[in-house]
């Protein structure tokens, strides 16, 4: 019987703690979105452009570097690569004199 109580009131603790946290998520999260929203606006944003439109764009631009990125890291690890067996290469031809 006692035993029973304390998981009852465990229970209401843990979903008052968990709801109080949601709360406080969701409005660091609100919080957030406006002041990001404002910068947009303010510092971001092209003649005639949303907030919405420039944060589109924004996000391809950024996706649009980090594919120019991935190609360049991907050019020079082949560049590496074959610089490694072009040594490995020499070193064989070296030893077999």
């Amino acid at each position: 019987m006692a035993k029973s109580k304390i998981v009852k009131v465990n229970q209401k603790i843990a979903e008052k703690v968990t709801s109080g946290f949601q709360n406080l998520s969701d409005k660091v999260v609100d919080g957030y979105s406006k002041i990001e929203d404002k910068f947009v606006d303010q510092y971001l944003t092209k003649e005639g452009e949303s907030i919405e439109e420039a944060k589109e764009r924004l996000d391809k631009e950024q996706n649009a570097r980090k594919e120019v990125q991935a190609q360049r890291k991907e050019q020079h690890e082949k560049k590496l690569s074959e610089r490694r067996n072009m040594q490995a290469e020499r070193k064989s031809h070296i030893t077999k004199k």
